[in-house]
C-alpha cells in the first residue's frame, strides 16, 4: 500500500485586524511536487491564487499574497499581506497531481474532503 498523500489546515478558521499581515497554514503528508492556494467568495468559483513547490519557489498571480514552504516540519503557508475586508473568504490548498491531469481532476482534488481546506478570515 503507497502513503496517501494529504493536506489538512491548521486550524479552520482566522480572525485578523485589518491592515496586518496573516499566514494560513496547512499541514501536508507524502511526496509533493506543489501546493496550490486558491480563494473562494461566496457563491463564486474558486479562484487561483498561486502554487508553491516543495523546493520553496512561488508563483504567484496575485501580488498581495506570498507563499512559504517548511519541508522539515511539512507545512505550506499562505501569506496574506496586508489583509483588507475584501480578502474575507474560504482559502482552499490542494495538492497538485503530479501527473498533468485535466481540470476537472484538480477540481475533484481540490473539493475532496482530504485535500480541501477552509480559512475562513473575518
Amino acid at each position: 500500500m503507497g502513503s496517501m498523500n494529504s493536506i489538512k489546515p491548521e486550524s479552520a478558521e482566522e480572525v485578523v485586524a485589518e491592515g496586518t499581515n496573516i499566514n494560513l497554514t496547512c499541514k501536508y503528508d507524502g511526496a509533493i511536487y506543489n501546493i496550490q492556494w486558491y480563494r473562494q467568495y461566496q457563491r463564486t468559483r474558486p479562484e487561483f491564487l498561486l502554487y508553491i513547490t516543495e523546493g520553496g519557489s512561488i508563483h504567484p498571480v496575485l501580488s498581495d499574497f506570498s507563499a512559504h514552504i517548511n519541508k522539515g516540519e511539512k507545512r505550506v503557508d499562505l501569506e496574506i499581506i496586508s489583509a483588507k475586508v475584501t480578502d474575507s473568504a474560504v482559502y482552499y490548498c490542494a495538492l497538485t497531481p503530479t501527473v498533468t491531469g485535466n481540470t476537472t481532476t484538480l477540481y475533484k482534488n481540490l473539493w475532496s474532503k482530504d485535500n480541501a481546506i477552509l480559512h475562513n478570515i473575518h
